[in-house]
This record gives C-alpha cells, structure tokens and sequence, in this order.
C-alpha cells in the first residue's frame, strides 16, 4: 500500500509517513516497568492518540494492554456508579476481544453483579493477580465534568497506594492521555460550577496526585522530521535537501505534530512535491487560509473568543512585544501553555510558533476592522503589487505617508504598544491571497528590542525589523542583529523601520550600508 501523510485521526506505520518516536516509548515503558501511573497532557492534535496506539504495540507480549477512549462515548455512562462500572467493564470486554486472538468470552471481564467502585476494585483484584494489565484511556477530557469519574479516580489511586504497600493486586499501570491537566480536574469542575463540593470537602484534595506527569517533549524536532522525510524520499525520490527542508518546516511549526503532517501533505499531494522554501511558503500560506479551518484553528479560535483574559494575553505577547515569564500558578499563562497555543523557552513565554502567529494576527486585525476601535482603515493602492512583483521602497512609502497622516499625532504609549499592530494592519490587505508573512518576536519591543516581520509574495522575501528610538546605540545593535538575520537566511538585503517619538526627528527613507548588507533604513 502506498503511504500518505496523515492529518487525520490515528496514523499507522504501514499506511502513513510517520516520525520516529522510539525513544519516547522507551521512557514511558520504563514508568511502565516501574509501576508508575501517568498522565500525558498536550494540546489538541498533538499526537497522544497515535503515541498510545504505538505504546499499545510496544508493551505487546510483556503486558496485556487495555486501550479504551472516552471520545465519542455520551454523558450517559457517567450517570451513575452503576452505569459507568458496567459501561467500563464492557468496553474492556468489546477491546479484548477485538484485539487480543487468545482471548476467551470465557474469561470475561464483564461481570453484571459489579454495580458500584467498591465491587469493582474487587474486581480488578482478582482479574489483576496473575497478570500485568496496563490500562490506557484516551480523551479522559471528556469524563472532566462528572463526578462518578472522580470517584472512579479515586477508587485507583487507593487501589495503587495498597498494592505499593503489598495489600492489593490492581493496574501494573494507568495511563491517562488529554489536553487538561487530570490531577487538577477537581479544581477545574468547582471553578467551572460542574461540582458542588460536600460538607467538609477540600477542592484540593485530588484523586490522581499519585500520577507522574509524561514531561518529555512530544514535539517533532528537525531530526525527527528528517528521519521521516528520509523515508519518503526513498519511496518518492524528488531530490529534495532533507536536512535543509526538516529545518525549515520546523522554523515554521516549532515541531506542532499536526502542522508538520500538514505542510508535507500539501507538498506531496497539492503542490506538486515541490519540496523547497518556497514551496513551503506557499504550503503555509495555503495552511493559513483554508476555507474551512481544521479542527485545531477551530479549537484555537473557540478558546479566544470564549476566553477575554486568554486573548488579551496572546495579543499582548504577539502583538506589543510584551514579554511574560513563566510562574507556577499563574493561570493564564498555565491555560496558553495547556492549549500548546504558546510555548517556554528559557522561561519566556512565545507564541508556539510561526503558524499560530500568523493566523492569531489575522483574526485581530480582522476583528478590528469589524470592530474599529484602535486604527482608521487605510485604502489599498494597487501600484504596490504588480502581477508577482511587491514593490518594498513603495510599499514603505506609502506607509509613511498614511502613518504621518493618521498616527504622527496620537498617544506615544498607544503608539508604542501597538507598533506591530498598526504596520501589519496597513500591509495585511496588499498581501491578501498573494503573499503571507510571520513575525520573528524578540520581547520586548517597547523597551528596545526588535520585532522581525519577514513577507513572502512571488518568491520575493522581504525581512523587516521594527524598532523603536532609543538612541544611537540601540540603532547600531539593530543593524547588527538584521544583517546577521539576513544572512542566516539567505537574502540579499534587509529593512529596518524605525519608529521615532523625539520632537525634533528626521522623516526619511534611504539606503544604507551596514556590516557589507544593503539596508534599507526608514525612520519614521
């Protein structure tokens, strides 16, 4: 069978172009051989479902693997304690038997005399005595609003704590997969108005604080996007630079397993397997404006929209150059990172990557002409663009002039927040459908530092640097760090925009000469 790339559902080795995760089965077989119970927390399509499928196969033979999912299953099981034992009992019963060839309807795990956790736990202590049982369940997000569940959580973790102590036979292992954080999902059903706590009831007493969080990064790394490219191009051979493609799909997706499927589908199936820069431009663009959103920009969007304090955060961090730190228990931060919509490195907090910056920037700006409540739209003049010619010098140009005319006189400290906003505001609709661009953010732009745009449109790309006035020395810094990033991509020239609040300052527009690159330098 010919294999595809896969952005749908669970992927298959035999079926689909797939990322090496070996070493990330072995650590978690090695929580699993040391009886640890775990949970695996990531964001929407970040690969749990097809990393359990593939720890299924790895624990094959050594462990008898129970691999139950609450998607799809309906509110009705958790309606009472009778219903959901029996409901459990039975779809481990409807597993095994699909599964596993030796399996007996004679040795059933249903069982109809199981009608509350206490008779269940006994159970499983009779199923769990002379076999190792790992039970994984899948979309526990799903069971997060019932409290049945938690007693069913409950009733493992006692089970687990007796056994350590060698009073019990129970689960070698329990695996819990989901976006939230299972340990806290008390918390989350009191805050949410899902649970209403009992006389003497503690929020903080949680029913899975025995589980291990699964922290290893399940990200694709370049390597790992190579390896995979190696397979295809074995199969395919377009003579592609794997090692030079595997890097630049990671610049634009930080490793976001859906994201990178979905650019090397494109490649493959839509454009022509023009594996390339450029063709990995226009896979993004096309990424960036489907008609019908995937289900993770859907998600990515619900969660905005539904969450003021949440959009507020990434706009401030995507939009002003803020800079955050992360804190333990800071929830905000705490809720972006969950949702895998913004990523840790060296303890700042980043937009997750390129992708999410580019269509996070689309809907504010979109919101705002809807809304208008911070820029006068301005009016596209069609001689910027010609046929697949961006003219850059013109483009500036214009912006100056409609800058002066509608910001020169405005607030400093509205200005200086929203820089980025208002340049991208103004260059969005003369790339509409053409052309993409994403930011390269270095927090904090109001203080000083820089905020790179860099604007694909007809295989031109233009690197930009935005910068505000903080005198000589933060402009020669400025100059150094452009050129260096122009060089590490390999253009010819960069342009530096300087936004300039001193009352006696110089409008202009001019070419300059900096560390043997050509600049273009705009003050404004």
């Amino acid at each position: 069978m010919k294999k595809r790339f896969n952005v749908k559902g669970l992927c298959v080795p035999t079926k689909h172009y797939m990322v090496d995760i070996t070493s990330r089965l072995e650590k978690m077989k090695a929580l699993v051989d040391y009886e640890e119970y775990f949970v695996i927390n990531r964001g929407r399509q970040y690969g749990k479902t097809t990393t359990l499928a593939a720890l299924e196969r790895y624990l094959a033979g050594k462990y008898t693997v129970i691999s139950l999912s609450f998607q799809g299953l309906g509110d009705d099981i958790f309606s009472s304690e009778e219903t959901f034992c029996q409901s459990f009992l039975q779809n481990i019963d409807l597993f095994l038997e699909r599964t596993s060839k030796s399996y007996h309807l004679d040795a059933t795990w249903k069982n109809n005399q199981v009608t509350n956790f206490d008779l269940l736990g006994r159970h499983i202590t009779n199923l769990c005595k002379e076999q190792k049982v790992v039970l994984m369940i899948d979309e526990v997000d799903k069971a997060s609003n019932h409290r049945v569940f938690l007693n069913f959580l409950g009733m493992l973790r006692n089970k687990y704590q007796f056994r350590n102590n060698g009073q019990d036979f129970t689960f070698n292992s329990v695996i819990l997969a989901g976006v939230y954080d299972i340990k806290n999902i008390k918390l989350k059903m009191v805050a949410d108005g899902k649970l209403k706590l009992a006389d003497g009831e503690k929020t903080v007493d949680s029913p899975w604080n025995i589980a291990e969080n699964f922290s290893d990064d399940m990200s694709f790394l370049a390597p790992d996007i190579a390896g995979m490219l190696t397979d295809y191009e074995a199969d395919q051979q377009t003579g592609m630079n794997i090692a030079e493609i595997a890097e630049e799909i990671y610049s634009y997706t930080s490793g976001y397993p859906f994201l990178v499927l979905r650019i090397c589908q494109y490649l493959d199936e839509v454009l022509e397997k023009n594996w390339s820069k450029a063709g990995i431009v226009e896979a993004v663009r096309l990424i960036t404006e489907e008609s019908q959103p995937n289900t993770l920009f859907d998600d990515l969007f619900k969660n905005i929209r539904n969450q003021p304090a949440l959009s507020d955060f990434l706009y401030e961090l995507l939009m002003t150059g803020k800079s955050y730190k992360f804190s333990q228990g800071d929830e905000i931060v705490e809720q972006g990172l969950r949702y895998a919509f913004v990523r840790s490195i060296n303890s700042n907090i980043l937009i997750h990557n390129k992708i999410f910056e580019i269509i996070m920037t689309d809907y504010f700006i979109t919101k705002e002409k809807r809304e208008g409540s911070k820029i006068v739209n301005n009016h596209l003049e069609a001689d910027v663009v010609n046929g697949e010619t961006f003219n850059i010098e013109l483009f500036f140009e214009k912006f100056n002039a409609h800058y002066q005319l509608h910001y020169s006189h405005r607030d400093k400290a509205f200005i200086e927040r929203e820089v980025a906003f208002l340049f991208l505001f103004f260059l969005q609709p003369y790339l509409n459908g053409k052309g993409s661009y994403y930011l390269e953010s270095k927090p904090n732009l109001a203080t000083g530092k820089r905020m790179d745009v860099v604007i694909s449109y007809g295989g031109q790309e233009f690197i930009i640097e935005l910068k505000i006035w903080r005198g000589q020395s933060y402009l020669q810094d400025a100059h150094l760090q452009l050129t260096d990033y122009v060089k590490k991509r390999g253009a010819k020239c960069g342009y530096l925009l300087t936004f300039d609040f001193r009352q006696k300052k110089e409008i202009k527009q001019a070419w300059i000469q900096a560390h043997g690159i050509p600049l273009l330098a705009v003050q404004v």
